[in-house]
């Protein structure tokens, strides 16, 4: 296992749609454990494959409680609403507001090829719609109500060090 080397908006392939994964294979097994090593590494809740530089539909997703493996995902159905704060590791140092679904369910195959569904709720809906986009060559940007500025941004750490 390795880590990957994570990209920033800036490159094109973070702006491409990525082809499904037909072969579940060692080389499979082996882009989900480094994308977990990588995700874990960097202190992040979810990695999707465009983001280490293989356009293919991969995420790896831990919201707390295990890491979710999602092959070929799709959203199948949502409810609700939530409104935000979301960054992302290739957008390094930048937050912006999003509304997402509250609640989401994903479709997705694991490394073995077997299909499966799981729902997420607050934080998991959110990181399954954010990682999802990625596969679709979007980066949460696109879609924010506004980016939070330099003096938000020091508000908010502030407010998180007085919290500690």
């Amino acid at each position: 296992m390795a880590l990957r080397m994570i990209l920033t908006a800036d490159e094109s392939v973070l702006h491409k749609r990525c082809r499904p994964v037909t072969d579940f294979d060692e080389r499979l097994h082996t882009l989900l454990d480094d994308m977990a090593d990588t995700l874990y590494e960097s202190n992040g809740v979810g990695l999707a494959a465009p983001q280490v530089g293989i356009l293919r539909r991969v995420v790896v997703i831990d919201g707390g409680e295990e890491l979710l493996e999602l092959i070929n995902p799709e959203i199948i159905a949502t409810e609700g609403e939530q409104t935000g704060l979301e960054g992302c590791l290739s957008v390094p140092g930048k937050y912006g507001i999003v509304t997402r679904p509250m609640k989401a369910t994903v479709r997705a195959q694991d490394r073995d090829g077997n299909w499966f569904e799981v729902d997420g709720e607050e934080l998991m809906a959110r990181a399954f719609c954010h990682e999802l986009d990625h596969l679709d060559g979007h980066i949460y940007t696109e879609v924010a109500e506004r980016m939070l500025t330099a003096e938000e941004l020091e508000e908010l750490a502030n407010a998180q060090e007085d919290e500690e």
